[in-house]
């Protein structure tokens, strides 16, 4: 008896320890899942680009991506590009390793604690289903194998906000605070701010409803000359990636078009309802709204006109949450916007984390690579690529400094500044093919915000004066009813896009190559985009 109770015992007591072993290894595992705990897998995402542009490219480079033990996300087989998540620190050089794969590089420098839920991407909308492969690209459509927070990089900068955009532009009367958005403010390119206005301020400088007076901009461009019978504008889509757009302001409510808008957040197409509207917050969630209202607000005698008024809006947000205007957002908008038929696409704003991207750096160039076949592709669908040239005030083709990049920073961290060569790139705006816009204020002169590059033929547009008063910055729609007085090269670039498609109403079977020559023949003094008067060719 006494030996069996010692063996129950014994076996009592191993199967106790076992309990507890059991117990520590789950509570192990829950810390280590957990965020912030010991063991927490921190996740990257990742551009992977293929040999191939097609979708035999993107199918290898989905295995390529299982192979090195990653997680493959959105497939673009358009282009031959997937976007992928990894915990590892070696996963984009173990993939550049791979057959079939071209290019791999991290597109944000501050990870997550999960990889973002799948959401099924919606077809486009356009009738015409996207080809399975896209064209072959030309060597000198690779862009690997050729040699975009206010104030300028070089300044004394002021505190940089967490999500690196540029400061907002100084700015002169007008109601509310300052305010920005894009390159105005944060990654957009246009932005304002009242020289007393506290750096952050959440609104921009908000005017009443100037009942479409007053509008120098739409003078400077011509828009009294887009006469246009209206069912020719309608036929014209406008894609306008951005922040979102507020499809309920009363001069939007018939432009945007629902069954063409997205949201491109984490780098997929979500088509469900009202996802391509604003946040409420980053503060600059209003920027998008601003310019599309530019292209094609309604003129009904109220609040604003668009250059394009009856030409519809393709809302498609990339920014999220994080106040980033990713890459993998940006090239999922490019080709949403592409396979919905739209004839021009708006870009004001910069990619991020890096506001320019290096080629001899493996993760820049892979960022170059996925959004210059982007790029090609929405011409070869042909759309006109519009871009705004930036709020740096610098020489393009010089030199320059970049005190900001990274973007997603922790706070307080300030980046190591880079200087910087030509070949460096700002995405979208100085790829092959787009057309870049830079800024010109009332008086038709650049003013100092503008980014500039003599040698690319770039047009000029109206942008405003940040240090004059609201009748002298670009006053558009803004989220809620109400509107801002904004000034950058982001205000220059809708009205170009307004222009482009008034043009393509005219000419609706003309190529982008086309309608960039048509463009270029109405260009005004100082270069200044201007509609062409009715009956010209």
């Amino acid at each position: 008896m006494l030996g069996q109770h010692a063996d129950r015992r014994r076996g009592a007591g191993a199967a106790g320890a076992l309990h507890v072993l059991v117990l520590l290894a789950l509570l192990a595992l829950l810390l280590g899942a957990a965020p912030g705990g010991t063991g927490a897998r921190r996740w990257i995402s990742y551009l992977v680009v293929a040999s191939r542009a097609d979708a035999a490219g993107a199918g290898a480079a989905v295995r390529a991506v299982r192979e090195a033990g990653g997680r493959p996300g959105t497939v673009h087989r358009q282009i031959g590009t997937v976007l992928a998540w990894s915990s590892a620190p070696d996963f984009a050089a173990r993939l550049r390793s791979a057959p079939g794969v071209r290019a791999a590089g991290a597109t944000r420098t501050a990870p997550l604690a999960a990889v973002p839920p799948a959401v099924t991407t919606a077809r486009p909308r356009s009738g015409r289903p996207a080809p399975a492969a896209a064209p072959r690209l030309s060597p000198a459509a690779s862009v690997l194998s050729a040699p975009d927070e206010r104030g300028r990089a070089d300044a004394a900068a002021p505190a940089l906000p967490r999500d690196g955009r540029e400061p907002a532009l100084p700015v002169s009367g007008g109601s509310g605070e300052g305010g920005g958005s894009g390159e105005d403010g944060r990654s957009g390119e246009g932005g304002v701010r009242r020289p007393s206005a506290p750096a952050g301020a959440d609104e921009p400088p908000l005017v009443p409803d100037p009942g479409e007076r007053g509008a120098w901009n739409l003078a400077m461009v011509r828009a009294e000359d887009a006469a246009v019978p209206r069912r020719a504008l309608r036929r014209v889509l406008v894609a306008v990636l951005d922040s979102g757009v507020d499809d309920s302001h009363p001069d939007l409510r018939a432009a945007v078009d629902p069954r063409h808008s997205a949201s491109c957040v984490h780098g997929r197409a979500d088509g469900s309802p009202g996802a391509w509207r604003p946040l409420s917050r980053p503060a600059d969630g209003g920027h998008g709204t601003h310019v599309a209202a530019t292209v094609a607000a309604a003129r009904d005698g109220r609040g604003v006109a668009g250059v394009a008024p009856g030409a519809r809006i393709a809302a498609v947000r990339l920014l999220g949450d994080a106040g980033q205007y990713y890459t993998e957002n940006i090239v999922c908008g490019l080709l949403w916007a592409a396979d919905n038929g739209a004839r021009v696409i708006n870009n004001s704003y910069f990619a991020d984390p890096w506001k320019y991207n290096c080629p001899g750096d493996p993760d820049q160039a892979a960022l170059i690579e996925a959004v210059g076949r982007a790029v090609a592709y929405a011409r070869s669908r042909g759309a006109v690529v519009v871009t705004s040239a930036g709020n740096d005030g610098q020489d393009l083709d010089a030199v320059r400094v970049d005190g900001r990049s990274p973007h997603d920073h922790p706070d307080g961290v300030r980046p190591r500044a880079r200087r910087l060569g030509p070949e460096c790139l700002r995405l979208p705006g100085e790829l092959p093919g787009v057309l870049g816009v830079t800024a010109v204020g009332p008086e038709g002169t650049r003013p100092a915000y503008s980014n500039h590059a003599a040698g690319r033929g770039w047009p000029a547009a109206p942008g405003g004066d940040p240090y004059g008063g609201p009748g002298d910055q670009v006053v558009s729609a803004w989220p809620g009813g109400r509107y801002a007085a904004l000034s950058g090269t982001s205000m220059a670039a809708a009205h170009v896009s307004g222009v482009v498609a008034v043009i393509a109403a005219r000419h609706p079977d003309a190529s982008p190559d086309r309608l960039q020559e048509l463009l270029n023949r109405s260009l005004g003094a100082r270069g200044v985009a201007r509609i062409p008067g009715p009956g010209s060719r």
